[in-house]
């Protein structure tokens, strides 16, 4: 999909790309921090309907709803180009013993060689995580390795 960007000086930069249907649609992060979502009429490409006007703060939360199953697909897609590496969802349940520790405690790479690249909080994803994220029952650890490494840190934050 190309996505075209325009500086609007004084304004802000503004975005394009045409959807599937073919309406052109059109984002305009202002210098304010807002966001305005638009679509351009057909029959004059000048006028644009106002759809969303966004906060900052609005914008970055419908950037993770948006982009949090967009993370998991490419890690999916990552693993199958290259063999012998997997991608897993790994859960983090109410009684697991990680569940209100930092990532680090688990020792899982050590441990099974697989390496945590994400973990999905809702509809927040934190990429790369740290040793000191703290692990939330209901978190969902995406996981790169091969299947047993994934089966060993499945393994971790179920038991221990």
């Amino acid at each position: 999909m190309d996505v075209n960007e325009v500086l609007l000086p004084g304004v802000g930069l503004r975005y394009e790309f045409t959807d599937h249907k073919g309406d052109r649609i059109g984002i305009i992060a202002r210098r304010s921090g807002e966001f305005d979502v638009v679509v351009y009429a057909r029959e004059d490409p000048d006028q644009a309907r106002p759809l969303l006007c966004l906060t900052d703060e609005e914008a970055e939360a419908m950037a993770q709803i948006l982009g949090a199953p967009r993370i998991a697909e490419r890690f999916t897609e990552l693993a199958r180009e290259i063999p012998g590496l997997e991608t897993g969802q790994v859960h983090i349940l109410a009684g697991s013993p990680f569940a209100g520790h930092p990532l680090g405690d688990t020792h899982a790479r050590t441990r099974t060689g697989a390496s945590i690249v994400a973990i999905v909080r809702n509809e927040e994803v934190l990429a790369s995580p740290g040793p000191a994220e703290m692990l939330r029952a209901q978190d969902v650890l995406i996981v790169i390795g091969t299947a047993e490494g994934i089966a060993g840190v499945e393994q971790i934050v179920d038991k221990g």
